[in-house]
């Protein structure tokens, strides 16, 4: 008798501790400072909410310093660009796709000074992006299939805040960049001159994606899976009340409403059910055939193209880097 309770209280000890490691204490969340539907998450607290746990929210300036922070495991979940993810996924980060957060389309965009009417135009001309970004892929894309001749355009890598000032300076003539950055180049006399959804006619899929850390996956999918359903209640809020959203996202980075409002309108949202179909992240079979696997193909080889990885780097398939059961779950459990 005495040795089967003792089995028993054992067992439920063990079922405790489960049950405890089944909620991390803190969720280290990654976000860029512009404005996004997540936010509205950061804002009315609905996301430590959802996962039972502290959310720490870091903020970086573009893609190259989630890498940073994944590299250094000093995130858990981070929604940046497709470019840098496919980057890190082949320089072997322990990190995986499981999501889509949006599809870009006029968020992220080229703005030219007066002269500079067509993307034909920035030959002899000076033109920023920010590195490592889908705004640098976009850019290159945009020159690629164009046609343009790249040894005419001087391309210059500067961070978005730091593209502002060399605006203002008159030292670049062009910028290819995301809000809030876009309208400050705008409002000092820029105007557009190409956005990144002109280049879906060519099968350019560019998109940020929810990235997370495979160790933290493996011990927390509960919280992956939560995670995601917030996502998409977030969206249908935003679609909902896009006036309402805008203005709680601005007031939550430090942005105009209207800047709040063009960045969130300028991205398409595929649903939690599309996503798990072959059209986006798959099934969780034949991954590297889906939209995403695709997509990240056709990434990665335009980026060694460019010296930003090398080819031989590049994985056979992408099974280890997309994990589509999160985003399933979440929309079966919607």
């Amino acid at each position: 008798m005495k040795k089967s309770l003792c089995l028993l209280l054992a067992a439920g000890s063990l079922w405790a501790h489960a049950s405890f490691a089944a909620t991390p204490k803190e969720v280290r969340v990654a976000y860029s400072g512009g404005s996004q539907v997540l936010m509205l998450a950061k804002s009315d607290g609905s996301l430590d909410k959802a996962l039972n746990s502290k959310v720490q929210w870091v903020q970086f300036a573009s893609g190259a310093d989630a890498l940073s922070y994944f590299a250094s495991n000093a995130i858990d979940i981070a929604n940046f660009g497709s470019s840098p993810a496919t980057a890190g996924i082949v320089r072997k980060l322990p990190v995986e796709i499981i999501g889509v957060s949006g599809v870009i389309a006029s968020y992220e965009r080229l703005i030219g000074k007066e002269g500079i009417n067509s993307i034909r135009d920035i030959e002899g001309k000076r033109v920023a992006y920010p590195p490592n970004s889908t705004a640098q892929y976009a850019l290159e894309a945009a020159i690629s299939v164009n046609k343009l001749d790249r040894s005419k355009i001087t391309l210059l890598p500067l961070r978005p805040a730091e593209m502002v000032a060399a605006w203002k300076r008159g030292d670049i003539d062009a910028g290819y960049v995301w809000a809030p950055f876009a309208q400050e180049l705008e409002s000092s006399g820029g105007h557009q001159v190409f956005a990144t959804k002109d280049l879906q006619k060519d099968g350019y899929l560019i998109y940020n994606n929810y990235v997370v850390r495979k160790a933290f996956a493996e011990q927390y999918p509960e919280a992956v899976t939560a995670f995601l359903r917030v996502h998409q209640q977030k969206v249908d809020e935003f679609k909902k009340d896009p006036e309402r959203a805008a203005a709680i996202v601005a007031k939550e980075v430090g942005a105009p409403v209207t800047t709040a409002a063009n960045t969130l309108g300028g991205l398409e949202y595929p649903t939690l059910s599309e996503q798990g179909t072959a059209a986006w992240l798959g099934n969780g079979s034949q991954t590297s055939e889906s939209g995403i696997g695709k997509a990240l193909s056709k990434t990665s080889n335009f980026l060694a193209g460019i010296g930003e990885i090398r080819k031989r780097d590049i994985p056979a398939n992408w099974d280890s880097a997309i994990d589509s059961r999160y985003i399933r779950e979440a929309a079966a459990a919607k």
